[in-house]
């Protein structure tokens, strides 16, 4: 019922920034949360993010609070993360998902749907 799709990664020097874009298609309006996850090779799929169309609500995991923000654009159904200072330890798979649950925002079983994910990588 709803599709995602990522854009924006890419390489960048430590310091630097970049934004991620992720346009749904579908029912979206059935959505509750959309969020953003980092994952790496080696660790669990984290929190980065999570967000209401509203905007009314945001949340951000604690490793990037301060660093990074979510935005939406309602009429081009895109959720946005804006990644500043980035660090090599924020080098990951980031990926969106949209959930149709009201709880458990910042858990990674709450989503019914996903993006494919797009390569961040922060080095010199």
């Amino acid at each position: 019922q709803v599709q995602l799709r990522e854009s924006g990664g890419g390489l960048v020097q430590p310091g630097g920034s970049l934004r991620l874009s992720c346009a749904a298609s579908g029912r979206t309006t059935d959505t509750t949360f959309m969020a953003w996850f980092r994952q790496t090779p080696s660790k669990v799929r984290e929190f980065v993010g999570a967000c209401k169309w509203s905007g009314l609500i945001t949340e951000y995991g604690e490793a990037v609070k301060g660093r990074f923000a979510i935005s939406t654009d309602n009429v081009r159904n895109t959720v946005y993360l804006q990644m500043n200072n980035l660090k090599p330890t924020d080098t990951a798979v980031y990926y969106c998902a949209a959930s149709l649950d009201k709880n458990n925002y910042n858990r990674p079983g709450a989503y019914e749907y996903w993006g494919q994910g797009t390569q961040v990588t922060v080095s010199s």
